[in-house]
């Protein structure tokens, strides 16, 4: 271990950020993002999955239909959580003196919701302090939210009130690019990162497109039929600005002037991305936008023909309707039998005056297609649309759809950006586990995210000690202040009789919350845990830690405190008086 070579100090922050893995520490240092996905698909924990039963006969079925199967394993195995208890407060002050040398404090708000960002106009009507629980403290609070490794993420099965495992939106989406690649045999240059201030989700290069949010996937199709889980899974991308876009070959930062992402590669995913956020205007769309836009409901009606007469409805009566019934306005195939069920009271016996036949508008669009982007054909169909004389409100209605159909995300500037880098990480679907480690430990002298990868999988046979130890000395306030009311000699036993167990396999450790939190840990990390709580209590004590393969021992004055190991790890070092 001591061939290792030690991190430049310019570099220390970075790499220690790779284990403390938080939000804002992404954003700042990009390259982070796509080193947990390779420590995700080093894990042994996901390549477990290929032999679960519920994954049988995977081989056999098509992309799509192995990335619904793939989702409905990570509803039923995980949770989304998002609290401030889980790994503790910052402050605002200490994390932009802590980023200074790398990005400005108006930089950083430029990227990052809880430093100043403004993009989202449903958080922040909320006040987003109070939306995430944060109004409590005084306003340079701010949650320290960690993004999980796979590990990290299971292990909330052992945290009192949690089932299964559970994880934020960055966990899981990252979660989610590893395993399309290990159990879908999805390629890594068809999986795009995309983060935003406030969300991190991934695009999907696979048919029209698919896009994962937290838990769940929306497909071309699912993006266009105006629904309020389509509305919450559009907010990110129609609210806020893209500040990452990462693959395999790189990524693109708002911020920095450099980027490493191919830029055919880019271009790949901007077009693709454009085209799952545009639509053509038809019926089914027009009924959908309809749907989610509900004010402008009252312009229309819709004709049935019931008994041989034509009857007409106001079309929001048929949308109520829709609630608790497997039937839609939208849907071609089950509109009459929704249709069917409504009252004939509520049904005019002639056309409702001011309103616009949702059916003729149909019809018409059926036979003159209109393009989002064509002004004059857009001025043509509000002229069809006859609740109102008014041009400009019936301009609102189509401006409103010309939105609705045809959405362009923020991406970083192409134009502005300087391209290079190291040059792709090309691992293939099908590719062994051992391939795979053997093939990124070839990488680490000359792709930084290939060695920050090691970083992140928290493996201390292959990397330098010194950017754990930062990370876990400096970024773990959830057990200081868990253990604050104990005595010296009741926080030894303490860590003592912690479960012996690590949530991680081999010589990868577990920092020291994440120890606390779900109560377990070996005894190498308990030791350092152990350390990490007294030297915030006695920064003028000098510890001599010990690692001796299955021995640890820690000794400050005249105590020594000794931990059993199954890490195998061998190590000497001293913390000194801060």
């Amino acid at each position: 271990m001591n061939q290792i070579p030690e991190i430049p100090s310019e570099d220390l922050e970075k790499y220690s950020s790779a284990i403390s893995l938080s939000d804002m520490e992404i954003f700042v240092f990009p390259e982070l993002l796509y080193s947990l996905v390779l420590a995700n698909i080093m894990s042994p924990r996901i390549w477990e999955w290929k032999e679960h039963e519920w994954f049988a006969k995977l081989d056999t079925m098509k992309p799509y239909k192995k990335i619904q199967r793939l989702k409905q394993f990570i509803i039923d195995n995980y949770e989304f959580n998002l609290d401030l208890d889980t790994w503790g407060l910052t402050t605002k002050e200490s994390e932009i003196e802590r980023f200074k040398p790398y990005m400005d404090e108006g930089m950083i708000s430029q990227s990052n919701a809880l430093f100043g960002y403004q993009g989202d106009k449903h958080y922040f009507s909320l006040d987003i302090r109070k939306h995430f629980g944060l109004d409590k403290y005084n306003s340079s609070i701010i949650p320290f939210w960690k993004t999980e490794t796979l590990e990290a993420m299971d292990a909330f099965k052992f945290k009192e009130n949690y089932r299964v495992g559970a994880g934020e939106c960055v966990s899981l989406s990252t979660l989610y690019a590893a395993a399309l690649f290990i159990i879908c045999e999805i390629p890594l240059e068809d999986i795009f990162l995309i983060a935003t201030p406030l969300h991190s989700q991934n695009f999907i290069n696979v048919n029209d497109g698919v896009l994962t949010n937290n838990r769940r996937l929306v497909t071309k199709n699912m993006w266009f039929n105006g629904t309020d889980l389509t509305g919450k899974a559009q907010r990110a991308l129609r609210n806020e600005q893209v500040t990452i876009v990462a693959n395999n070959t790189g990524f693109i930062h708002t911020v920095y002037p450099e980027a490493t992402i191919a830029p055919d590669s880019f271009e790949v995913f901007r077009s693709k991305l454009d085209a799952f956020t545009t639509t053509e205007i038809t019926f089914e769309i027009l009924a959908n936008f309809l749907r989610e836009r509900s004010e402008f409901q009252k312009c229309f009606q819709i004709k049935y023909l019931r008994h041989g007469k034509e009857q007409y409805l106001p079309i929001e009566r048929a949308f109520a309707y829709e609630h608790g019934s497997p039937y839609k306005v939208s849907d071609n195939a089950t509109r009459d039998k929704l249709l069917d069920q409504i009252d004939e009271y509520d049904f005019y016996t002639d056309p409702i005056e001011g309103r616009i036949q949702i059916n003729k508008l149909g019809d018409y669009l059926k036979n003159n297609p209109i393009s989002h982007f064509d002004e004059e054909n857009m001025r043509g169909l509000a002229e069809k649309i006859d609740c109102t004389r008014d041009m400009e409100r019936k301009m609102s209605v189509i401006e409103g759809l010309v939105d609705f159909v045809h959405l362009e995300p923020e991406l970083p500037e192409v134009g502005e950006k300087t391209f290079g880098g190291p040059g792709p990480i090309e691992i293939q679907p099908g590719s062994s586990r051992d391939e795979i480690i053997d093939h990124l430990s070839s990488l680490r002298e000359s792709h930084t995210i290939a060695d920050l990868a090691f970083y992140a999988s928290r493996d201390l046979s292959s990397t330098h000690w010194k950017p754990f130890l930062k990370a876990g000395l400096e970024r773990n306030p959830v057990i200081i202040a868990a253990t604050k009311e104990l005595s010296d000699d009741e926080l030894v036993q303490t860590m003592q009789d912690l479960t012996n167990e690590s949530i991680y396999d081999g010589p990868r450790a577990a920092q020291p919350d994440e120890v606390w939190n779900f109560q377990r840990g070996d005894g190498l990390e308990r030791a350092i845990a152990l350390a990490n709580v007294w030297k915030s209590r006695h920064p003028e004590a000098s510890i001599e830690f010990t690692a001796k393969g299955s021995e640890v021992t820690l000794v400050w004055g005249d105590r020594k405190i000794r931990f059993e190991s199954a890490k195998g790890l061998v190590k000497e070092l001293t913390l000194k008086p801060i």
